[in-house]
């Protein structure tokens, strides 16, 4: 059988999806349909009426329609509306009216209905049907306001003015909007019924009581020219609002009103006034108008207050957001003190103190402490209540936390202050306290300053005996102790000071204390001292500085072989620190050993200290991390010393090592030359070269060969001499390079 051919399978068609090149909008389809209907539906016939008869009829058919609409929706209005105006067409105003009315039975609250109905009756200059429609339209629907505003000007139009002033009567008894108010105003305005308009204005202000309605009754006043009756009700306003409702709106206007009756005092006043009285929040354009009212009509001073009144209310801002920014509080507190008022700046200084740090921690109390001492400062110098101050000193000195932390500054003020009140047992009442409350080196100090400036030394002493008890390793207390007993002219004593801190087994800084203890044995001229000093110092320390120091005293000891002594301290200095691993300390030695040479030396002392100078090395050492891998390499700087053994076979190697390398070169010297020897010879051969290398039998020997023989033998001999002579001028160019080297 024979297989049927196998059919391909269809392949899906995928269609195109890419924009078309042409786009076309919603809005372009709907236009072009638009015009085609314009095109396509034809004009409606014109239909021409030529007898009463066909009149009837056409009316008939219309009204038939009319009647049937109605029946199939009767809620539609616009069924009715359109009935009714088809009857006002045909001149039929009774049937018209018939119709709105028929409405009116089916929706009676339908705004449009009445105001089409008044509006027909209007046309047709029925008057007191329109008043009947209006009337009946304000008592069903008294809140809208189209009927009044119609209502009310149809009757002015009829100059029934008294009507109108009673439709607007009834109107405001139902206490409308805002405009209806001051439309009424304005039509008592066009009559020139000043006494009804405020009287009106009388009402108004009171059923909308607005800062904004009684600036307009204001100005209604101030444009009529009765500029009294407008600044009654300014003020009127203002014991109206009282102090819980103020606006900055309202003391801007009655400003402004005082600014233009050039009445610039009262301007200021009311300025003032507000300031005072409304909430800072609330006063932002109140400052600016202040601002720019005594820019243009004010001095420096009161210029200045109004910028003082602008900070001030920024600053409580700012303090609203952070009470315990005390940085903003100094600001305010400053600005305040400028001013002068006293009253203002306690209230100030109590409300920034009542803002205490929540944590006990000292660094958050560094800034706060110091409200505490500028308001003592302020009661004691500007105020002059030393009372207060001192009462200022206590509550801080109450509040600190001195077990966590204390303040000396305010233990040290307090105590100077009463000592300008001359009450010296209260102020060192209160330093004995603060040193066994929370002693400090800052309390122990101000202390003995006190009493070293009533001279009270034996006070004195007490309190540094206290002091080394408290912190017997502190240097600078122990010097400052024998100080005083040296100003006392007290040696002795002063040395016995010396003695028992040197004797300390910790001292924070013993060398200090070292060189303190000198200079007084130097200030007492005890040499023999002295010496002893520095020897038991040696005897701790073997640091470069004391063997320097020792040798600039001996050399400045008036003696004659004081010379001879520094030189023995510097060679003994050399000796013990050669065996020092710092070789840097051995360097200084020898720079100061060589000046001193320098200057009291002579040229052979001079050279020897030379000779003593070490020579500087740039080696490579590899670094370890943290981990004990090897990191990277880095270079220092190494000193050799001359006379140092241990440095001897390294420096013997590196001789032999140069030596070697001269050898070398001349070797490499040698052999150029002897290549070059050659390379002469072997072009100065003849061209015949090549038959020497024949058989002697086959050479043929000439008469002259013992001539020539001669003749090469001493230009050898001359070659050989100029080598021998260039090799001499090398040994000796090789010899001086070593001493070059050494310099």
């Amino acid at each position: 059988m024979t297989s049927k051919p196998q059919k391909m399978p269809k392949v899906a068609k995928v269609k195109d999806k890419s924009p078309a090149e042409v786009q076309i909008t919603a809005e372009q389809l709907l236009r072009e349909a638009k015009e085609r209907e314009l095109e396509i539906v034809p004009p409606p016939p014109k239909q021409k009426i030529s007898d009463p008869e066909e009149l009837q009829e056409y009316r008939l058919k219309k009204r038939k329609a009319f009647e049937d609409n109605i029946r199939k929706n009767r809620g539609n209005i616009s069924n009715w509306l359109k009935y009714a105006k088809w009857e006002e067409e045909q001149k039929e105003i009774r049937r018209a009216r018939s119709v709105y009315e028929r409405a009116l039975d089916v929706d009676h609250r339908n705004i449009t209905l009445w105001l089409k109905y008044a509006e027909m009756e209007m046309r047709a200059r029925q008057v007191n049907h329109a008043r009947n429609v209006w009337d009946r339209a304000v008592t069903i629907l008294p809140r809208a306001n189209q009927f009044w505003y119609k209502y009310t000007y149809m009757e002015e139009m009829l100059k029934n003015v008294a009507g109108s002033r009673q439709v607007f009567e009834r109107w405001m008894d139902w206490e409308p909007d805002e405009q209806a108010w001051l439309t009424y105003i304005k039509f008592e305005l066009r009559y020139k019924e000043l006494d009804r308009a405020r009287q009106i204005y009388e009402r108004f202000v009171y059923i909308h009581p607005d800062c904004k309605n009684w600036i307009k009754y204001a100005r209604f006043e101030e444009n009529h020219g009765y500029i009294n009756s407008g600044r009654r009700v300014y003020e009127r306003a203002i014991e109206f609002f009282g102090d819980e409702h103020m606006e900055e709106s309202l003391f801007v206007g009655f400003s402004k009103f005082e600014e233009r009756q050039k009445e610039h005092e009262r301007a200021r006043v009311i300025y003032k006034y507000a300031l005072d009285h409304m909430p800072k929040e609330k006063c932002l354009t109140l400052y600016n108008e202040y601002t720019r009212h005594e820019k243009k009509y004010g001095d420096k001073t009161s210029i200045d207050d109004v910028i003082t009144s602008k900070r001030k209310f920024q600053y409580e801002e700012a303090l609203k957001q952070n009470p315990l920014d005390y940085d903003i509080w100094f600001d305010y507190v400053r600005m305040l003190e400028a001013d002068g008022n006293l009253d203002l700046i306690r209230e100030t200084y109590e409300r920034a103190i009542a803002n205490v740090p929540p944590v006990k921690e000292k660094r958050h109390w560094r800034r706060y402490i110091y409200l505490w001492i500028y308001y003592a400062v302020y009661e004691e110098l500007t105020a002059k209540d030393i009372e207060r101050a001192r009462a200022v000193y206590k509550m801080c000195l109450q509040l600190i936390p001195h077990k966590a932390f204390t303040f000396a500054e305010i233990w040290l003020l307090y105590s100077k202050f009463e000592v300008r009140q001359k009450d010296l047992s209260t102020a060192r009442k209160m330093l004995g306290m603060a040193i066994g409350m929370c002693p400090k080196h800052k309390l122990f100090r101000g202390y003995i300053d006190l009493e070293i400036k009533l001279r009270e030394f034996d006070r004195c002493r007490k309190l540094y005996e206290k002091w080394i008890e408290f912190d017997p390793e502190s240097c600078k207390t122990w010097i400052q102790f024998a100080t005083l007993e040296a100003m006392l002219n007290d040696v002795e004593r002063a040395r016995g000071i010396y003695e028992l801190a040197i004797a300390q087994p910790r001292l924070d800084m013993p060398e200090y204390m070292w060189k303190s203890y000198i200079d007084f044995e130097v200030e007492q001229e005890e040499w023999d001292n002295v010496r002893l000093l520095y020897q038991r110092l040696l005897e701790r320390t073997q640091h470069v500085k004391v063997w320097i120091s020792y040798a600039k005293f001996e050399k400045d000891v008036p003696s004659e072989d004081n010379i001879v002594c520094a030189r023995g301290i510097f060679h003994q200095a050399n000796k013990v620190l050669r065996m020092c691993e710092e070789k840097e300390q051995r360097l200084m030695l020898l720079e100061a050993w060589r000046d001193f040479e320098n200057e009291f030396g002579d040229e052979k002392s001079l050279e020897k200290i030379k000779g003593l100078i070490p020579r500087s090395v740039t080696r490579r050492k590899q670094v370890t991390s943290d981990d004990g891998t090897q990191a990277r390499w880095e270079e220092y700087i190494d000193y050799i010393f001359p006379d140092d053994e241990a440095a001897k076979p390294t420096l013997k190697l590196m001789a032999r090592a140069k030596e070697w390398m001269k050898q070398q070169q001349n070797q490499d010297d040698e052999e150029t030359e002897v290549r070059e020897e050659a390379q002469n010879v072997q072009d100065s051969l003849p061209d015949n070269y090549q038959d020497l290398d024949k058989d002697d039998s086959e050479v043929e020997i000439s008469t002259g060969s013992s001539e020539s023989s001669s003749e090469s033998e001493e230009e050898e001999e001359d070659e050989e001499e100029e080598r021998r002579k260039k090799k001499e001028k090398r040994k000796k160019e090789n010899k001086r390079k070593p001493h070059s080297d050494s310099k």
